[in-house]
């Protein structure tokens, strides 16, 4: 059971279509959160996939650009377990294109929190650190 996970519940570090504006924002996050705001995930790089981007952590790199979201309380466990089916993360499943990892993001006053957030899993990163195409600004919504 999901709430049985010792970093229950920790926000969510969003960085692609679950932007405010993005195609899965309403669909998944409307109503369903306490609150929004602009983030950066250190250490990391943004690569573009197919009408969706990926994170790869790479020290040194980044930041990538997002939003910190936090569920509703009675949304967190039926939120958590869509946004696991959206990215197609499955715990230890080696065919996972995320993972679902804890990482720590800065927010706009400098201060960091524990967050969430799916990062290409490591078949996916060994492809894209080889032959993707780095978002260079770590923006996905200034890919247009």
């Amino acid at each position: 059971m999901i709430t049985s996970d010792p970093w229950h519940p920790l926000p969510f570090f969003v960085y692609g279509t679950l932007r405010a504006g993005e195609a899965n924002h309403d669909l998944f996050l409307r109503g369903r959160t306490a609150s929004q705001e602009p983030a950066r995930l250190p250490d990391a790089a943004l690569y573009d996939g197919p009408g969706y981007p990926y994170a790869v952590e790479r020290p040194g790199a980044g930041p990538v650009h997002g939003e910190l979201v936090t569920a509703l309380p009675e949304s967190y466990d039926r939120l958590l377990a869509e946004l696991d089916r959206l990215e197609e993360y499955v715990p230890g499943d080696p065919g996972n294109l995320y993972e679902r990892v804890a990482r720590d993001v800065r927010r706009p006053d400098g201060g960091t929190v524990r967050a969430w957030v799916y990062l290409a899993a490591p078949r996916v990163a060994a492809g894209l650190l080889d032959r993707g195409t780095a978002l260079t600004d770590g923006d996905w919504l200034t890919r247009r």
